[in-house]
Parts: C-alpha cells; structure tokens; sequence
C-alpha cells in the first residue's frame, strides 16, 4: 500500500509539473504578445492593444482559476503556481488586487523567489505605493543582484528626490545613475534597462550640472534602446527622448518622437501634452522673430538707433574673460546679420528685446532681439530663476553667441526662425549690468511611464 501511495504521489507530482510548464509557457506568450505586440502589428491597431491583451489574460486566467493551490498543487510547487498566476494578473496597465495577493503569498512561501519579489514591486508601484514598492525591489536585490530590481530602484529615486534639498536630490540622482548602470551591465543586450539609464542621465544634466556631454549619454542610452524590440515598441521611450532632443533644441526631431509616442498609445496625455505645447511654442517664437515684435516702425526704428556700444567696453580690448575652459578671450562686436551658424568665438551681439514667448514650462526663458542691422533672432536662456528674465526694450548682450537655424514645414508644425542658446544667465549683459548669481538656478524634470 505504502509503494502504491508513493507512486501515485509521484504521479500527481508529474503530472502538476507539466501543467505548470505549460502555464508558464503561455504566461511568456502573453507577455511576447503585448511587448511584441508592434512587430506583429500595425501602428493602426494600436488603440486596441490594451483589449487584445485584456481578453488574453481573461482566457488565461480561467485556467489559473479552475486549479485550487491548497488542494491540487503540492507546497513545494506553490510559491511557483503564485508567481505565475500573479504575473498573469499582473499583465494589465492598471492595478489589480489579485496579483498582489498571490504574489504576497508566493514571497512568503518562497523569501527567495526573486522574480515574485520583483513582480509584487511592480503590482504595488501600479498601486501608487511607492514606500512598499521600493522594500520589495529591495528585497530582491538582497537575494540576487539582478537589472530588474536596479533599474525599477533607479526610477524611484529619481521620484524620490523631486522635492528635495538640492543636495540632497543630487545624491540621489547620481545613484539611480549608478543603479541603472549596473542594471545595463547586467545584460547589455536590454533595451528597456538602457531607457531608463538615459532618463537617469536626463534627470542628472538638469539637477546635477548641464555638462552637453551628459545630454549625449542620455541620448546614446536612447538610441541603443531602441535596438531592442521591446524597449523599440515602449511609448515612453519616444515620449523620454522627444524631452530631451526639446532642450537640446532639435525641435523637428523632438516632434517627431512625440508624435510617435502618441501613434503607439492614443489614450496616454502625456506625449499629446508635450507636442502641443512644443508646437504652440514654436508657432509663437517663429511669430515673434518673422514680426519683430509687432512694434511700430517708429519705436522699432528708436530703439535700434539707442542702442549704445559704450556698454560693450567692459568687453573691450585688455578686458579678458572665461566662458567654460576658455580663457583670456577678448570680444569682438558683431551685428546679428554677420553671425555664422555655429559658434561665434571671439564674437558679442548687441540688441534691443522686442518681445518675449510665455512658455508653460518657464524654461527657457525665451525673447527676441534686434540690432542696428535689423536681423530678428530668438534667444532662449535657461537656468534662469522664475520671475527673472528680460523685458521689452532692455538692452542685451550676449558674448560668444551660438547661432542655430530652425526650419521645418511639415504636418506637425511650420517655422523658420534663428536661435541663440544660453546655459548660464550669468554670462549675459542686461542694460548693462551682469545678470548676478542669484538669479541662476537649475532646471527640473521628470520622466514618466517607466515601470511596466
């Protein structure tokens, strides 16, 4: 009887075994199928993917469903069922309670089932809890260094330092930059740990310092994202990266990535938002330069013939000064029409502020200038403190101009305008005066959509 016992409990064992395995094989094809889901479809059915996927998870479910864990499944196997079932569960954009039930129970059964840890992290962060999300991400990395819990850790304590003493969300910054690092050298081949490796960097250029070498790490992180199918079909990759190309000031390519982020989830906000706006901004600067303003001939023509170069002999010969590691640079006065796109070195502008664009964002702070040749170019500044800025007819100079030329005439937008970029306010001359030290500041941003 003992020998018959034991057979058949090792039957009921295989036979459990193999369910499981199928299981697990159809829950992998579920996920295939919604991070796969643009390789197998049209950009026209994107706004039924959330469905298609919803239906197959329905099916799935039944099968997880008809199976009692306490009865049918034997306890060295349960923590594995639970995983399963709650990865299922899990599966929806939206929090569902039963896959924080089962995962609890799987991590419980099972400390060291890092995949169930990881799973129920994700479960909670759809639940906006943050604080219980970040213990369990935590609690996997305690049983094994893996890219999952790095990168999910990486995107919390960027969330985590919005709000914060600068210093304080500095260190934060430069640690979800180490947590995502070590999540791309984990397995290198990872698109979607590359993604969040280049918001992490995003994040850093703006809290950290605004070094042009950082914008390009975020950029390169992007682009190797996106060889990845999965990482390729995310929204948020498009959406992350049309942030950046906005303050790097490639305007078409950002549109581009909004537009596509839109294409490939029509119900998310947040890219629509952000095209909108980019577009109502350039409309409007494209307006302001092509105008001049909209003034007057005759105040127009007043002050450009006040325009006084004395001001500009704090720049003159003898007079050396620093902009970034050059030093000992003595300027030249250059009419806007003689600018060359590129750098100007060795080169200042002198003009009158015509008008300014309000942008939602107050960064950067943008106004257009004219000078004796009466050549209209936008100038936009950034990491300059709210409130401050520069007001029609104020007097600007600008040392060491860097002219960029903006064109596009496409179905998302139409402009034809000139731009002058500054990082730093301080190296401006405002009727004047040096714009002082207290009204830099560093500009914020945040990225979204991360965790899936």
């Amino acid at each position: 009887m003992a020998q018959s016992d034991s057979v058949n409990d090792a039957n009921v064992l295989e036979n459990i075994t193999e369910i499981l395995d199928g299981l697990s094989k159809e829950v992998q094809e579920l996920y295939a199928f919604r991070d796969l889901y643009f390789e197998n479809n049209s950009l026209e059915l994107a706004a039924e993917k959330n469905k298609y996927v919803e239906e197959k998870k329905n099916l799935l479910v039944e099968k997880f469903e008809s199976i009692d864990v306490d009865t049918q499944v034997p306890f060295s196997l349960r923590a594995q069922f639970l995983l399963l079932k709650g990865r299922c569960y899990n599966i929806s954009t939206t929090y569902d309670a039963r896959a924080s039930q089962c995962l609890s129970k799987a991590v419980k059964l099972n400390p060291h089932l890092v995949d169930a840890w990881n799973e129920l992290g994700e479960c909670y962060w759809k639940n906006m809890n943050v604080k219980d999300a970040k213990a369990s991400f935590e609690g996997a990395l305690k049983h094994e260094r893996n890219r999952l819990s790095l990168r999910c850790l990486s995107i919390i304590l960027r969330q985590e330092s919005s709000g914060k003493k600068r210093s304080e969300a500095v260190s934060l910054i430069l640690k979800s930059v180490e947590l995502a690092k070590e999540a791309v050298s984990q397995d290198i081949k990872d698109g979607v740990s590359w993604a969040v490796l280049g918001n992490a960097y995003l994040c850093q250029f703006f809290t950290v310092a605004q070094d042009p070498a950082t914008l390009k790490l975020c950029l390169s992180a992007y682009k190797q994202a996106w060889l990845d199918p999965v990482a390729k079909g995310q929204p948020d990759l498009y959406y992350n990266k049309g942030i950046a190309l906005k303050y790097e000031e490639n305007y078409d390519e950002a549109l581009e990535n909004f537009d596509y982020a839109c294409r490939l989830d029509p119900p998310w906000q947040p890219p629509q938002t952000e095209r909108t706006k980019l577009v109502q901004y350039l409309t409007d600067t494209n307006d302001l330069v092509r105008t001049r303003g909209k003034l007057k001939a005759k105040r127009f023509a007043q002050m450009v013939q006040s325009l006084d170069k004395k001001m500009l002999d704090v720049y003159g010969p003898g007079n050396f000064h620093t902009f970034g590691t050059r030093r000992n640079v003595v300027l030249e006065y250059s009419r806007l029409d003689a600018l060359v796109e590129g750098a100007n070195e060795g080169k200042v502008v002198l003009g009158r502020v015509v008008g300014s664009i309000h942008n939602g964002n107050a960064v950067p702070f943008t106004f257009a200038i004219v000078d004796e040749s009466k050549e209209c170019v936008c100038v936009t500044v950034y990491n300059w403190a709210d409130g401050r800025g520069a007001i029609i007819g104020d007097c600007v100079a600008i040392p060491e101009p860097n002219l960029r030329v903006h064109k596009l005439d496409s179905k998302l937008a139409t402009y034809n305008f000139k731009s002058i970029r500054l990082d730093n306010p301080m190296l401006l001359l405002i009727n004047g005066k040096r714009v002082g030290r207290n009204q830099f500041a560093c500009t914020r941003v945040s990225s979204t959509y991360e965790i899936h």
